[in-house]
């Protein structure tokens, strides 16, 4: 079995401090075999929240895999919004914004979602499809795949076929952030789509204080070839995480089974 500790949106520049100095040595004692943090690392891609992001991603387990989100993009500098959108994300995070980790067990494959002419807003290119299909279709069927990406797939044509075609090709699970709001589940209901079923999984803000929750949260993911768990760990203060919710999935024929299968409204970013 392996643990992933899924974090999403920490906006640097608006972060709870509190929670950033608590968080390091409780994922510590986690000891995850993998880190994945799907986006939206500062608040507005200034160089300082970028360094401040860096120092932080530095004091977490490793290995770590990272994808840039909206907010790693700047907003008010249109120059290089357009011309050198990630140039910051690439200096100070990561230079690989197709980041890749495997192992013995799992198969975890990142993806850049993120546009310079839209501000919140973003999609997965036909390109990483392809990509990404043809990564998970290699890979042996004994291990679970993954995908990180910072947007959720939202519900359009275009995005519907890019669903079916990872999930076809052998995607177990999608791990999202970008709406701050926790959620785990089937892609057949998240994503209102027939065939093979993965798992969605969105997680809420890890340490921002631009909170659509009660709480700021983060998953732990528990993974295995026929059986995955995810928790959702919420911040009690006072140094204190805990978990407040678990779901179960189990490997069948049609890709992956729950009873507590929810339905999920979208809501706007």
């Amino acid at each position: 079995m392996r643990t992933v500790v899924h974090l999403s949106d920490l906006h640097f520049g608006r972060v709870d401090r509190a929670i950033a100095a608590a968080l390091p040595a409780y994922l510590a004692r986690l000891a995850p075999d993998l880190v994945a943090i799907s986006g939206d690392l500062t608040q507005r891609a200034r160089r300082a929240q970028f360094r401040e992001a860096r120092a932080f991603l530095d004091s977490l387990p490793s290995p770590r895999l990272v994808v840039p989100g909206n907010h790693d993009v700047p907003l008010y500098n249109l120059a290089a919004r357009l011309l050198t959108p990630l140039a910051g994300y690439r200096r100070y995070i990561a230079d690989d914004l197709a980041p890749v980790y495997c192992d013995a067990e799992m198969l975890v494959l990142g993806v850049n979602t993120t546009r310079s002419l839209t501000i919140k807003g973003g999609h997965i290119r036909t390109g990483d499809v392809e990509r990404l299909r043809t990564a998970l279709a290699r890979a042996a069927g004994t291990v679970v795949k993954i995908v990180v990406a910072h947007h959720p797939f939202e519900p359009t044509a275009s995005a519907g076929e890019a669903i079916d075609a990872l999930t076809q090709a052998g995607a177990d699970v999608f791990l999202t952030g970008h709406l701050h709001v926790s959620y785990t589940g089937h892609t057949a209901h998240r994503y209102q789509r027939a065939g093979r079923s993965a798992i969605a999984v969105e997680a809420g803000t890890a340490t921002s204080t631009r909170m659509r929750e009660a709480a700021n949260t983060f998953n732990l993911l528990r993974v295995s070839t026929a059986r995955i768990e995810v928790d959702r760990v919420a911040w009690r203060g006072a140094g204190e995480f805990a978990v407040v919710d678990t779901q179960t999935f189990d490997r069948s024929a049609d890709g992956w089974t729950s009873p507590d299968a929810k339905s999920y409204p979208f809501s706007s970013p």
